[in-house]
């Protein structure tokens, strides 16, 4: 009687126990898994560019548009000074028939057969006789000036294909100073029919060529008193100093005119 009376009691205590502790179960079960969640939450995100593939973009959604930068255009490139120059330059042919002087005696320029006059810098023509002589075709590259000359840039000789270029004298040079450039001039006088006028570098008139190839020069403002004189096949005569060497003759005038009246340029020149 008593054994029925427990297992009586068992069966009636078993549902409200077990349910019991089911609860208790789904209670400790819903709070892990609370706790599992937070946790998954709170890990940082890994840094893009490190490996981690970035996030697919949802479906229906379109995908980003990446826009380049726009890049600068490169810096305008400035031609050389040397393209420029070279629209001017011009190309001649020809055959050396005198060459021309200063007063100094320096060379420092040529006459071709054709009657054209080529000048370059002095310091260059200790260079150039030794290159070019008289007789020897040359092909010249050099800018004309308003009188039709030209300034030699590159002279070739094209017999024997040797070639001088104007090249600024060696850093350090020092040139003669003025007072011992005059030493080595004698007094000359002089006669003739003028060939050509002579200019200086801006075009001026600064003296004449004669039919002989003396060279007559004077400074442009004192030239141009004479401009009547200054004309080809004209007769003029001329005294002053300078140098008559194998290249030819210059002078610098200290009197110039039509022969029988020359004119004193200089109040104090000795004549």
């Amino acid at each position: 009687m008593a054994l029925k009376q427990s297992i009586h009691t068992c069966r009636q205590a078993t549902p409200a126990s077990l349910t019991h502790s089911t609860a208790k179960l789904a209670r400790v079960a819903a709070l892990s898994l609370g706790l599992v969640t937070i946790a998954c939450a709170a890990q940082t995100r890994p840094a893009e560019g490190l490996g981690a593939p970035p996030p697919a973009p949802l479906a229906g959604t379109p995908a980003p548009t990446t826009t380049a930068a726009p890049v600068a255009p490169p810096p305008p490139v400035r031609a050389p000074a040397l393209a420029t120059d070279q629209q001017q330059v011009r190309v001649a042919n020809g055959t050396v028939s005198r060459f021309v002087i200063n007063p100094e005696g320096d060379v420092d320029g040529f006459v071709l057969e054709d009657g054209s006059l080529v000048r370059f810098p002095p310091h260059m023509g200790s260079q150039l006789v030794s290159v070019v002589h008289q007789g020897d075709p040359v092909r010249i590259a050099g800018v004309p000036n308003g009188a039709g000359d030209v300034t030699a840039q590159q002279i070739t000789n094209e017999r024997t294909s040797q070639q001088i270029v104007d090249q600024p004298p060696p850093i350090g040079a020092m040139p003669m100073p003025p007072a011992l450039r005059g030493v080595g001039l004698v007094k000359l006088s002089v006669k003739g029919t003028v060939a050509r006028v002579m200019t200086a570098p801006h075009g001026e008139p600064d003296g004449v060529m004669l039919a002989s190839g003396t060279i007559i020069r004077m400074p442009p403002p004192v030239a141009q008193q004479f401009a009547n004189l200054l004309r080809p096949d004209v007769v003029v005569a001329a005294s002053g100093y300078g140098t008559r060497n194998q290249y030819g003759e210059a002078l610098q005038a200290t009197a110039f005119g039509a022969p029988g009246n020359v004119t004193q340029l200089y109040s104090d020149a000795r004549n």
